[in-house]
């Protein structure tokens, strides 16, 4: 299965506490991201009529982040923020909640990576799941 999820990927990273025990995402931006991974993720499968793979998947993730305009031509990896491994986190999250699993500790293989959006790309991701048999 492919989700293409469109928009400025954002990190889950860490937690603060607010009181009273309570704690909250340090970053604004994350439940937005996660909400639009879930609704393509749930689209997908309403679409395609597919069910919550039951077994071990694999899931590739590429990120597509806006190039900073201030940024030499010459640089073409991305090596700034966010850290790689907080937008895979988001993204898995927002796929269980999307029901493209049960759980994401399903997912027994995880390939990320992330690249600046040029030319026709915009920001966003392309997941890719493959279900691994049970």
């Amino acid at each position: 299965m492919i989700i293409v999820v469109r928009g400025t990927p954002a990190p889950q990273g860490s937690k603060r506490h607010v009181g009273g025990g309570r704690m909250i995402e340090s970053s604004k931006a994350v439940g937005p991201w996660r909400e639009a991974v879930r609704a393509q993720c749930q689209l997908r499968m309403d679409k395609s009529g597919l069910t919550p793979a039951a077994g071990a998947v694999s899931v590739t993730i590429e990120f597509y982040l806006l190039r900073p305009k201030s940024l030499p031509k010459r640089v073409a990896v991305h090596m700034r923020q966010p850290d790689l491994d907080k937008l895979g986190r988001a993204v898995l999250d927002g796929l269980t909640d999307g029901g493209a699993w049960l759980d994401d500790r399903q997912v027994n293989q995880l390939t990320l990576s992330k690249c600046y959006a040029t030319g026709n790309v915009t920001p966003g991701c392309t997941i890719r799941i493959e279900e691994n048999g049970s």
